[in-house]
């Protein structure tokens, strides 16, 4: 744990100087302290703010600061751990030589169906959506997770729970290396958006087909693009394991700065380990 700890912040702390970030004199705990110490409470204490606190303050020599000030510097950091998962996920895709990537998406309850009416953290059907793997709806958000074929994410994209998956997928911003191949299921057929992602990204999507097709694959390919996606349910599985019995929020934007720690903290371990 002492070993991730000090390359998680090394990685953070060497990409501020690179950008040249400044930082104001008077603060007692730097803003790669701050990332470093919430991501280590996604990756070892479920997302426990608290707990990472404790231990940075007591095994690592951080001079820590309230609650209340750690999450208010935390939540003006979220756009500078977008730039460093980005920055880490452009690094993944050069060393991603096979070209091959998948795309799925898992959903996030806020909380259990019955207790919806109660919900203060968010309100309205868009956020109520199906879970069509166990077969039942929930309430809360979805999440857009394009992975290398190792299983490593390098994007991704979190959106109410009762969008479809190619709706949310047409709203992603996706920035992969020409000639790549990103694998799909047949909730993400849309023959436009095929020719288009050939003819202007340079990706070819492998989508699997559904019986009634318009455009049917040969056995060969129906194989292959059933073989490579497979790989990304073990990511969600080894996202969510990072996950507390319910994700504790305040707002709808913590959540969701949540939901992006646990993602990247996953990454990290990966690379890290």
């Amino acid at each position: 744990m002492e070993e991730q700890t000090i390359a998680i912040y090394c990685f953070i702390d060497d990409f501020f100087r690179t950008i040249g970030r400044k930082e104001d004199s008077h603060c007692k705990i730097s803003d790669a302290e701050i990332l470093t110490t919430a991501l280590l409470a996604a990756r070892y204490f479920y997302g426990n703010l608290h707990s990472a606190c404790t231990y940075m303050q007591e095994h690592q020599g951080v001079q820590m600061i309230d609650k209340s000030g750690f999450i208010r510097r935390l939540h003006s950091l979220q756009q500078q751990l977008l730039a460093l998962f980005t920055a880490l996920s452009q690094s993944l895709k050069q060393l991603n030589t096979g070209s091959r990537y998948l795309i799925d998406s898992f959903p996030v309850a806020v909380c259990d169906n019955i207790r919806i009416p109660r919900s203060h953290l968010l309100q309205g059907a868009a956020y109520r959506g199906k879970n069509v793997s166990k077969r039942r709806y929930f309430y809360g958000f979805k999440v857009q997770v394009i992975t290398t074929e190792a299983g490593l994410p390098v994007e991704f994209y979190i959106h109410a729970g009762s969008f479809a998956d190619i709706t949310a997928f047409q709203a992603m911003a996706v920035d992969l290396p020409d000639h790549s191949h990103l694998y799909a299921d047949s909730a993400y057929t849309c023959y436009e958006l095929e020719d288009l992602f050939s003819e202007c990204e340079q990706v070819q999507l492998q989508v699997c087909r559904k019986s009634n097709s318009k455009r049917k694959d040969e056995p060969y390919q129906a194989f292959l693009k059933n073989y490579y996606r497979k790989r990304i349910e073990t990511t969600f599985s080894g996202i969510t394991n990072f996950f507390p019995k319910k994700i504790h929020a305040v707002t709808a934007q913590g959540f969701i700065l949540k939901i992006m720690l646990f993602i990247f903290a996953y990454t990290l371990n990966l690379v890290v380990s």
